[in-house]
């Protein structure tokens, strides 16, 4: 008889965290620890300034199409109420 021991460790998730977790679960009964290992983590991200070298070197990232749609989409995008303005 073999006794399989997995170390754990008990980690806090905001409840949006979980619940985007676990609708990434590929079946029902998959732990979210085969979800968390099959998730792809970049190898490396830009920092800011390498972004900002990056668009000196290469131009603007974004063209004008580009940049449109996403101000169209931050305009589409109903914003929170604001709890500390004044009411």
């Amino acid at each position: 008889m073999h006794n399989l021991c997995m170390a754990t460790k008990t980690i806090s998730l905001k409840v949006e965290a979980y619940e985007r977790l676990k609708s990434a679960k590929a079946y029902s009964s998959e732990s979210f620890s085969e979800v968390v290992m099959r998730a792809s983590w970049p190898e490396h991200t830009l920092t800011a300034k390498e972004l900002v070298i990056l668009c000196r070197e290469r131009g603007p990232i974004f063209g004008e199409p580009e940049l449109e749609r996403i101000d169209a989409l931050k305009s589409a995008v109903d914003l929170p109420e604001d709890k500390w303005g004044d009411h």
